[in-house]
């Protein structure tokens, strides 16, 4: 099934006291560039994700934003009482000094002895990096699947596009090659009567080296070439359509063969009628070309 670059997926979990969301985008790009932002203390976090989208997805411009916060944003109060303990020695000889040299202190309290750094600690608790990188390794497999099931729906859509405007220039083809065939009695007429000019006004011209150089100017008028590749490329870009895997860096060449054509198709047409079909032609080929910028 063929796949278009543009994606997006989301998604939210938690564990070990922590909890995290997931915004996964895609846009088109010639290569596949992976944009990562994942918090860099849970070590292997960031290459076990590139891991797991660069086997889902072969081409794309993708970047995976990952916030991470703690379940109770407050944080939980925990008494140190190592250093309250200390603190409370340290208030004792204090005291003691000032009774010796006669000075008199004001008591303290409790909110005097906890406001001291260290007394309190609200700090979360370390969590097991380990194993909060495989719970977010396995969290974030449903965002990448749903990822791949929005860039295959769009290929999909895309690929309706694909097929209408190849249709298109199927028939634009056949309209050139009626105008071709309906050209070839006008132009016929216009090398004799130039023949005719020349031999009239011209004394001692060799007939059969004009008549070669006609005849040289009539081959190269001739688009026969052009519509047989033109239909050799429609051929083409239906194969690539259905065949499996990322095809977008061919269509992108095919296109410039698409175009190339299409500019000399218009080149020698010297009819009206061609001429139409042949800008015609270019018009339908450019929003092809458009469309194919997002195919995988």
């Amino acid at each position: 099934m063929r796949q278009s670059m543009t994606g997006f997926a989301s998604g939210q979990g938690a564990a070990h006291g922590l909890r995290w969301s997931w915004e996964l985008r895609g846009v088109n790009g010639k290569g596949l560039d992976l944009r990562l932002r994942v918090p860099d203390w849970i070590d292997g976090l960031e290459q076990a994700l590139k891991a797991e989208i660069s086997a889902a997805v072969a081409r794309g411009n993708v970047t995976l934003n990952c916030r991470v916060s703690s379940e109770d944003e407050t944080g939980a109060l925990t008494l140190n009482a190592a250093q309250m303990r200390s603190v409370l020695d340290a208030m004792a000889e204090i005291e003691a000094e000032a009774m010796e040299r006669g000075l008199t202190l004001g008591p303290s309290t409790a909110a005097d002895i906890v406001a001291v750094r260290g007394v309190l600690d609200t700090s979360a608790r370390e969590p097991d990096v380990a194993a909060l990188r495989t719970a977010m390794i396995a969290d974030f497999a449903p965002v990448l699947v749903d990822f791949v099931a929005m860039r295959h729906a769009e290929g999909a859509a895309l690929v309706e596009v694909l097929m209408r405007q190849i249709n298109e220039i199927e028939t634009l083809v056949e309209v050139s090659q009626e105008a071709v065939s309906s050209r070839r009695d006008e132009q016929a007429g216009k090398l004799r009567a130039a023949l005719a000019r020349v031999m009239d006004n011209a004394d001692g011209v060799d007939e059969t080296r004009v008549a070669q150089e006609l005849a040289l100017i009539a081959v190269k008028s001739d688009v026969t070439e052009e519509l047989d590749r033109l239909r050799t490329h429609i051929a083409a870009a239906r194969e690539l359509l259905a065949a499996k895997g990322p095809v977008g860096r061919k269509f992108d060449f095919l296109m410039q063969e698409f175009n190339r054509e299409a500019n000399t198709l218009c080149s020698k047409s010297q009819n009206a009628e061609l001429t139409r079909a042949g800008l015609a032609l270019k018009t339908v080929i450019d929003q092809l070309r458009e469309q194919v910028q997002n195919v995988e």
